[in-house]
């Protein structure tokens, strides 16, 4: 019953969230999936490893399909996804806890990023009790 609640809260979520919101699940969830790989890299655990790799990586090619690269910043930021999926792609292919470190350094960035931008807009369109 409780993971049928949890379930049907992440879907009521993910309908209701913003696009700005839905990119800050993205980074959330590319994050969860990185510490599931490096568990699993950790753990000799081959499976988990791709499995959760794969997940991660899936993450970064859906923020590269609907990245707009009209300008130097979304080109920038197309650059920088391909380096960490390249990153994700080298931790999973040779269990290197380095690569994947570097792939999560620059996610954790982004969100963090993001997280702080979704806070400020929220603040100007709703005064000061906006919060991600």
């Amino acid at each position: 019953m409780a993971t049928s609640m949890q379930s049907a809260y992440k879907q009521n979520a993910m309908k209701t969230a913003s696009p700005g919101e839905l990119t800050l699940m993205l980074y959330n969830g590319c994050l969860k999936f990185m510490k599931l790989t490096r568990a699993a890299i950790e753990e000799q655990d081959l499976e988990k490893r791709n499995v959760n790799s794969i997940k991660a990586q899936n993450i970064i090619r859906e923020l590269m399909v609907t990245l707009k690269t009209d300008n130097e910043v979304g080109q920038n930021m197309m650059r920088m996804y391909d380096f960490i999926l390249n990153r994700l792609m080298e931790a999973n292919i040779k269990s290197d806890l380095t690569a994947l470190a570097e792939a999560e350094e620059l996610v954790t960035d982004f969100r963090d990023t993001w997280k702080q931008v979704i806070q400020i807009d929220r603040k100007a369109r709703h005064g000061a009790g906006g919060k991600a």
